[in-house]
C-alpha cells in the first residue's frame, strides 16, 4: 500500500494542501536518500525541484528530481548485476511512487495516487506562476494573471514584494507608465502610475498591503496616504490591498472627494482577469505573416542572431531551428523552421544539417510551431531555454548529426 500523509482512496486535489504536498516530497527525497546511504549509493546525486530544474511551465506530476552521476547512473541506465535496479523499483512502488528516466543522467518521480497527482500539477502550477512575477514577461504569459483570476485566495499567498509586483505587471498591461519603489523605506509608496495626457501628466501614488482576508485596512494606513500623496504632489492615490477595509476606512477615504481610491482583493481579480484576456494564447498571433516574411528574407541572406539553434539527445545528437519572432528582456516568441540535411553517410544516419530558410518555412507559421521560451543573457551572450532545449544564435556552419545509438 502506498505509504503517503493523505489517505491513498482521497478523490479531490483540495484534500492536500501546499503543506501537505511539501511535507509528502520530503518524506519520499528522506526515504529514497535513507535507502541509498545504507547501500553506499548516496554520493554524486540528489534532487532538484521540478520547476528549478527545466525553468519552464510544468506539464505532468513531477513531486521531485533524482539526478545522479555516481553509482546510480550504473543502475538507473541497464548495468546493474546486483538485482539493485528492481530492488529501487520495488521501495519506490511501495512508498507510493514510479519513475521515469529522462536523460540517463536523471529521474522524474511521480505519484501513484490520482488525487496526490492532480492536487501536484495544481501546486506545481502555482510555483511556476510565481516565478514569471519577478520577470518581464506579463505580455507573453497569460497564466500569469489567470491564476489569481480564478484563485483568489493565491493572493495572499505572495510574498508582500510578489503582491507589489504583480500589481506593477498588471497596471503595466493597462497602458499606465509604472514605476515600482524599493520595497524597503519608500516612504509609503509602493508604485507610482503616470498617465501621459495633452494637458499634463497625471501621477497617481499606490499603496499596496497584501494581507489575510480576515485583516482588514483600518484608518491610520488609509489617512497615511492621503499625507503621502498631498506631499508628493499626486493627482490621486491608490490604496490596493489582497483584503477588504474596516468601515471607517471607507467612510473615511469618501471624504476626500476622489482623492483617495480603495481597491481590494475582488478588484484586483477583476484586473487579472481584464490582463489574462488580453493576451492571447495562440502566440502566432502576436506576430503578423507580414512580419515573419520580413524575418525569413532577412535571415537568409546574412548570418542573424534571430536565426537560433539547439542540438542535443540521449546518446544520440539531433538538431533544431528556430527564429525569434518577438523578444523582451526575458521572454521571447519562437517559431520553428524546418531543416535539412546538407550531407550524410549515405544511409542518413550520420551527417550535417543546416536551416531550411523557403516557403516551407512560412508554411509553419501557426499556433502549433510557434511557442514562449526564457531569454537569459549572460556576458554577451544570448540563450532561449523553452523547457526541453537551450537555443543560441546559429553561427552559420553546419551541425553535426549522428542517430546511431
Amino acid at each position: 500500500m502506498a505509504k503517503t500523509i493523505r489517505d491513498a482512496g482521497a478523490t479531490s486535489p483540495s484534500a492536500w494542501s501546499d503543506a501537505d504536498l511539501e511535507k509528502e516530497n520530503q518524506r519520499l527525497e528522506s526515504c529514497l536518500k535513507n535507502w541509498m546511504t545504507k547501500r553506499a549509493l548516496w554520493y554524486d546525486c540528489g534532487f532538484s525541484d521540478p520547476i528549478t530544474r527545466r525553468e519552464a511551465e510544468p506539464t505532468d506530476a513531477v513531486s521531485t528530481v533524482f539526478w545522479f552521476e555516481g553509482p546510480m547512473h550504473r543502475i538507473l541506465n541497464g548495468d546493474d548485476y546486483d538485482g539493485l535496479y528492481d530492488e529501487f523499483h520495488a521501495h519506490l512502488e511501495e512508498l507510493g511512487y514510479w519513475f521515469e528516466n529522462v536523460d540517463g543522467t536523471s529521474i522524474h518521480l511521480y505519484p501513484n495516487d490520482t488525487a496526490h497527482a492532480e492536487a501536484l500539477k495544481t501546486y506545481l502550477h502555482w510555483k511556476w506562476v510565481c516565478s514569471l512575477i519577478n520577470e518581464d514577461t506579463g505580455d507573453v504569459y497569460e497564466e500569469l494573471y489567470q491564476e489569481f483570476s480564478k484563485n483568489p485566495l493565491r493572493l495572499e499567498q505572495l510574498s508582500w514584494r510578489e503582491f507589489e509586483t504583480l500589481l506593477y505587471r498588471v497596471f503595466q498591461n493597462q497602458g499606465f507608465e509604472a514605476l515600482i519603489g524599493p520595497g524597503r523605506n519608500d516612504g509609503g509608496i509602493d508604485l507610482r502610475l503616470i498617465q501621459r495626457a495633452p494637458l499634463g501628466d497625471i501621477l497617481t501614488i499606490v499603496q499596496a498591503k497584501r494581507y489575510a482576508s480576515h485583516r482588514k485596512i483600518g484608518q491610520t494606513d488609509v489617512a497615511a496616504l492621503y499625507g503621502v500623496g498631498k506631499v508628493e504632489n499626486a493627482d490621486r492615490t491608490l490604496f490596493v490591498t489582497s483584503s477588504s477595509y474596516a468601515p471607517v476606512s471607507k467612510r473615511w477615504a469618501a471624504r476626500t472627494g476622489g482623492y483617495v481610491e480603495l481597491a481590494e482583493a475582488a478588484d484586483v481579480v477583476n484586473w487579472c482577469s481584464r490582463a489574462a484576456h488580453g493576451i492571447i494564447a495562440d502566440k502566432s498571433s502576436l506576430v503578423s505573416l507580414g512580419s515573419v516574411e520580413k524575418i525569413v528574407r532577412e535571415v537568409s541572406t546574412r548570418l542573424d542572431y534571430r536565426l537560433v539553434h539547439a542540438s542535443g539527445g540521449w546518446n544520440i545528437t539531433d538538431n533544431w531551428f528556430a527564429l525569434v519572432l518577438k523578444e523582451t528582456k526575458h521572454a521571447a516568441l519562437l517559431m520553428k523552421v524546418p531543416k535539412e540535411v546538407l550531407s550524410h553517410d549515405g544511409y542518413g544516419q550520420r551527417g550535417t544539417h543546416v536551416p531550411k530558410l523557403d516557403g516551407s518555412t512560412l508554411a509553419l507559421f501557426g499556433a502549433d510551431n510557434v511557442w514562449r521560451a526564457k531569454r537569459s543573457e549572460e556576458n554577451g551572450r544570448v540563450t532561449y531555454w523553452d523547457g526541453e532545449r537551450l537555443y543560441s544564435a546559429w553561427n552559420g556552419e553546419p551541425c553535426h548529426f549522428d542517430y546511431c545509438d
